[in-house]
């Protein structure tokens, strides 16, 4: 059979797809740094729960991560909704149907989430109470939770760039599927679960340098630890890195190879940011780092949708979708948008303000 017929008849837009675009690569780049900022963090808990001892500082940085791990899965999800609209929206008709023929795991995904942020709230609540074993229980179910869902994304966006793969829905039609034979979905996976550690290490190091200017016990010990796992992360993601472009379709892996030169360019310049940002590491330039880190991930984002793009061509571009020009939607969530960040500015601000004194 032919998978194209498979492929469902595309909505019309309100606007050219430019603008959606736009907004997808913007709120994307803005999920994914929250994502990472929030599993590696709690990964970076969870080992040091693991390694327990009668460290002072990574005791308290524990602790840290165990105040702020809620708040950053709350911002991670609610951050998360945009750019999944709209990547609806662009390919709503390959997206919904990845998303039905898994969509027992795909579903589950709600009631998991629940389980890691109250799992999360309850490592906070009661840290300082709870003996280490219990501690490590809780973290640890976080974390694990966490490392599914991000496994059940890597299946959901590898499933709806193959409409080959959808054929297997005869052979079960139970929701139940998942892209496991795909040779892309572990480096993905894993790219991003390094990536995150990278992240998140360098997330630390910037709030505990502010620390350290304050004179606070441990912060240096908190900010070399976390530059420590930023830069052994970043080395260890040009390797799972160079796995995933290796795993691509050959014509799709040689776009960055020469056959496409803006592809090619951006591959070059994510070496060389990459580069950077371990030389900046290694260094402790905090600032220059997380300048090289932010445009890297940037780039990144956008050889994601190269990628996805190049997987989809055979079958659609997004200049193909029908217009139908309706602009007070658009303008309704502009300004939604806008009065949202303005109250998310305006709570965080009153957060920070409500923080007890540093002794």
């Amino acid at each position: 059979m032919d998978p194209s017929v498979l492929i469902p008849t595309p909505d019309a837009i309100p606007l050219r797809w430019e603008w959606f675009y736009f907004l997808l690569i913007l709120t994307f780049t803005l999920h994914i740094l929250l994502a990472n900022v929030m599993l590696g963090s709690g990964i970076i808990a969870f080992v040091g729960e693991l390694k327990g001892g009668a460290d002072p500082a990574a005791t308290a940085l524990q602790k840290d991560i165990s105040e702020k791990l809620t708040f950053i899965i709350a911002f991670t999800v609610n951050f998360g909704v945009a750019p999944f609209l709209f990547l609806q929206v662009l390919y709503g008709h390959f997206i919904y149907v990845s998303s039905v023929l898994m969509a027992v795991y795909w579903l589950s995904v709600i009631a998991l989430l629940i389980i890691a942020y109250y799992s999360a709230y309850y490592y906070k609540f009661r840290f300082e109470t709870l003996k280490t074993n219990t501690r490590r229980f809780f973290i640890g179910t976080s974390v694990v939770i966490l490392l599914f869902i991000g496994f059940l994304f890597a299946n959901n966006m590898t499933l709806m760039l193959n409409p080959a793969s959808w054929l297997r829905y005869f052979q079960n039609a139970e929701g139940t599927l998942l892209n496991l034979s795909d040779p892309t979905l572990f480096p993905r996976f894993l790219h991003f679960v390094t990536a995150s550690l990278s992240v998140a290490g360098l997330f630390i190091s910037i709030l505990w340098s502010f620390k350290e200017k304050k004179g606070i016990p441990g912060a240096k010990e908190n900010v070399d630890r976390g530059m420590k796992w930023f830069v052994c992360a970043t080395m260890f993601q040009l390797f799972i890195g160079c796995w995933f472009m290796l795993s691509l379709p050959k014509d799709i892996m040689l776009l960055f190879m020469g056959h496409n030169l803006f592809a090619t360019g951006i591959f070059l310049a994510t070496f060389a940011l990459a580069a950077m940002a371990l030389l900046f590491g290694v260094y402790r330039k905090i600032g220059a780092a997380t300048g090289s880190l932010l445009c890297l991930v940037f780039l990144m984002v956008l050889m994601r949708d190269i990628v996805r793009t190049a997987y989809l061509k055979p079958f659609f571009e997004v200049s193909q979708l029908m217009v139908l020009p309706h602009y007070s939607p658009f303008i309704f969530f502009t300004a939604s948008l806008a009065v949202s960040i303005a109250v998310v500015a305006y709570v965080i601000r009153l957060a920070v303000k409500a923080q007890p004194p540093c002794p």
